[in-house]
């Protein structure tokens, strides 16, 4: 059996995809209601640690997708009930995503770094994937405002981002290769960044091609973002998150390429800045259904 936690999100729908049609695939999410059709489902919840045992309860391939949505002793907790979890009810091998190893700049760093120790620690076989941060966050913190404006405060910072869509492409799979009996992937580490660091003004281009209104690129400050980020409504461990993410990029920290990521695709991997120009236009009032 395969498992696929997080199986609702943004990254663990997007495995579910790829690996549709197998016959031992099956959900793992807080929420059963929103689970997908078609799909067997179990309820996966790291705040219930004393029921993870029995949802991971024959399960021989188990993707954990990272609870990251925390504070650190939240996240830690959580992931150590899901290890603690997969070593009780057998599972043979988790499959991790973890964070890049240029995030030990970031705020949100701590967790990961515990959850590949206590992997290394642990009585499973594991894979790390370690993902860069995504070209669609970027899209987000460089969003313009309605005056055309880029006024993230990236500096002349670039970040080597990568799409969702390669991340769902290469732990689908690794877990495919893994749950036929491949043992190349164990006790691997893989480093997934972008192929090519952007940065603000890139996006300011990207969003200014043909047919799209002209986009400038502008950056604020740090101090501004943060009474941004605050006054939008932000938990308050979302702040530090946010802003960390920001000093990161524009201090050169997130740039780095190259790793492993073409080589696992086996083709190019997608432009973060197309990923980003496409996921504005779909967003664009012209995108958008009337009616």
């Amino acid at each position: 059996m395969l498992l696929v936690t997080g199986a609702t999100g943004g990254l663990g729908s997007l495995v579910l995809d790829r690996l549709a049609g197998r016959a031992d695939l099956v959900a793992g999410t807080r929420d059963l209601a929103r689970a997908r059709p078609g799909v067997p489902a179990r309820r996966v919840d790291f705040d219930d640690p004393a029921a993870l045992p029995e949802a991971f309860a024959g399960v021989d391939t188990l993707l954990f997708v990272s609870a990251g949505y925390g504070e650190d002793d939240v996240v830690i907790a959580r992931h150590d009930a899901a290890v603690s979890a997969a070593e009780q009810a057998g599972v043979r091998h988790l499959v991790y995503t973890s964070l890049t190893a240029a995030g030990d700049h970031l705020p949100y760093a701590a967790p990961h770094r515990w959850t590949e120790r206590r992997l290394r620690d642990s009585s499973v076989d594991w894979t790390v994937l370690r993902n860069g941060l995504y070209a669609e966050l970027l899209g987000l913190l460089a969003a313009p405002d309605p005056d055309g404006r880029i006024t993230a405060p990236l500096g002349a910072g670039r970040l080597a981002a990568v799409a969702r869509e390669d991340l769902a492409d290469v732990a689908a799979r690794v877990l495919t290769e893994v749950s036929a009996g491949a043992t190349d992937h164990r006790g691997r580490t893989y480093e997934l960044v972008g192929e090519r660091a952007v940065g603000g003004a890139d996006v300011a281009r990207a969003l200014s091609g043909p047919g799209r209104p002209a986009v400038r690129y502008e950056p604020g400050t740090l101090a501004g973002a943060r009474a941004a980020v605050a006054a939008s409504g932000a938990q308050p461990f979302q702040v530090p998150m946010l802003v960390g993410t920001l000093s990161a990029v524009a201090a050169g920290f997130l740039d780095g390429t190259g790793g492993d990521l073409g080589a696992l695709l086996g083709r190019p991997s997608r432009p973060a800045l197309d990923v980003i120009a496409g996921a504005a236009d779909a967003q664009s009032p012209a995108a958008r259904p009337r009616g």
